[in-house]
């Protein structure tokens, strides 16, 4: 048995969350936040037998594809720390990040 986690930008959680369960996945969301744009982010914890893991990478994959957005992120200029100043900034989102792990017991209560 393994266990799946993957960190997934909000704005795909609810249709990898459908996919899952419509190709017969269960899982549990958690929300997080991520750290370079502090932006919502949502963790799925999914359970599955070894042979199914590269079926629930897959889809996940395919739904949760990267792509580039502008940001303006702020940042302290040199001269002092009280005087901020942002410049645009394009940065890679979505994608997913999975990890697989191995699963020593799984029990449904």
């Amino acid at each position: 048995m393994k266990m799946i986690i993957a960190v997934i930008q909000d704005q795909d959680s609810h249709e990898a969350a459908g996919a899952l369960v419509a190709a017969g996945f269960r899982s549990t969301r958690l929300s997080s936040t991520g750290g370079f744009l502090r932006s919502g982010n949502t963790t799925l914890l999914i359970g599955v037998e070894d042979k199914k893991v590269e079926e629930v990478c897959q889809i996940i994959r395919d739904v949760c594809q990267s792509r580039t957005q502008v940001v303006n992120p702020v940042t302290p200029m040199a001269s002092t720390l009280e005087s901020f100043t942002s410049f645009p900034v394009e940065v890679v989102i979505g994608g997913a990040i999975i990890f697989v792990i191995d699963v020593e017991r799984f029990e449904r209560a």
